[in-house]
């Protein structure tokens, strides 16, 4: 794309010769914005593989401790159940589900708190929770 000024072919080129280095600045920019949103979807969804245990650190552990064994001082008082225990891990992936999403007891409800995915796998980690204890 170029612009005629004057009837001089040198200045015919030197603006074409502008022009395409304005269009390279701009594919540059694109390029540099399309990296640059890429990057912050990385950092804005955490790994799956990493969701479980550190929505469980931020969630639950404060009552149900560490390694889900219920031995903290809100824990002990609220007779919390170890989530490790035969008696909590025979419970189905559903009811585990129903009871984070809309509590249980002195449970708080976390439907409005969690995502469906993060309640998927903080299942999943209290799962694992049973094969470490």
């Amino acid at each position: 794309m170029w612009l005629q000024l004057s009837s001089d072919p040198r200045a015919r080129n030197s603006v074409q010769l502008q022009g395409g280095a304005l269009n390279k600045r701009r594919t540059r920019m694109r390029g540099a914005l399309l990296i640059a949103g890429a990057i912050g979807l990385s950092l804005a969804a955490p790994t799956r593989a990493d969701d479980g245990p550190a929505t469980f650190k931020g969630q639950c552990a404060a009552c149900h401790g560490a390694d889900g064994s219920g031995s903290t001082a809100v824990g002990k008082s609220l007779k919390i159940r170890d989530l490790r225990s035969a008696d909590v891990q025979k419970q189905t992936d559903e009811q585990l589900t129903g009871i984070i999403t809309n509590g249980k007891g002195a449970m708080p409800a976390y439907k409005d708190k969690m995502t469906a995915d993060q309640i998927q796998q903080l299942v999943a980690f209290i799962r694992q929770l049973a094969k470490k204890g």
